[in-house]
């Protein structure tokens, strides 16, 4: 069966991004580029791949589908781009966006869980729930593993990993990875 993964940056303190959803406070090195160039080429928008040297038909390694919130949406409609990973099926939660004008990206106004459950059934690579933190706290019961990749830098406010209510759930730690820049990356699958 399929697995949901919750692959997501984080500062120090908790935060995927700023309070305005700021992401570019968090320091991006070469190794991390190379690191995700080679190991999750697929979590690169399709868009940006010829600006990070990776072709635009790199292969998917570990997810061909991908669940995102509105606010991790709506960056990639700011600069016009409809379809910003064109190389999966993309899914977009949100009960206030209203549609989406290109086919290649669903919109689900209703019962992410139901949506999670049913592509969880589906033949495929897993599937990656790239943010934000509600529709992480909504789907957090679904997340079968972690991959955090934390970035050396205390943001002080913003939007958390997982923004809903208290409700403490255990992940076992499985394997962490330094990079020389400082940034780790740790995978948790639940406990």
């Amino acid at each position: 069966m399929r697995k949901l993964v919750y692959f997501v940056g984080v500062s120090l303190d908790g935060y995927i991004a700023g309070p305005n959803g700021e992401i570019d406070f968090f320091p991006v090195a070469d190794d991390i580029w190379d690191w995700l160039r080679e190991e999750y080429p697929e979590t690169l928008p399709t868009h940006a791949r010829p600006h990070i040297g990776l072709a635009e038909d790199a292969p998917n390694r570990k997810f061909d589908t991908l669940i995102m919130g509105r606010a991790t949406y709506e960056p990639a409609l700011a600069i016009g781009v409809t379809s910003p990973y064109a190389h999966m099926k993309q899914y977009v939660v949100s009960g206030t966006l209203g549609r989406i004008d290109d086919p290649s990206v669903e919109l689900v106004e209703h019962d992410p869980v139901g949506l999670v459950r049913e592509l969880k059934q589906q033949d495929g690579l897993d599937i990656w729930l790239a943010g934000g933190g509600k529709i992480a706290a909504a789907l957090l019961e679904e997340i079968d593993e972690l991959v955090i990749k934390s970035y050396p830098v205390v943001a002080g406010a913003g939007v958390p990993g997982f923004a809903g209510e208290f409700r403490p759930t255990l992940f076992r730690p499985t394997e962490r990875l330094g990079l020389g820049s400082g940034i780790q990356v740790s995978w948790f699958t639940r406990a």
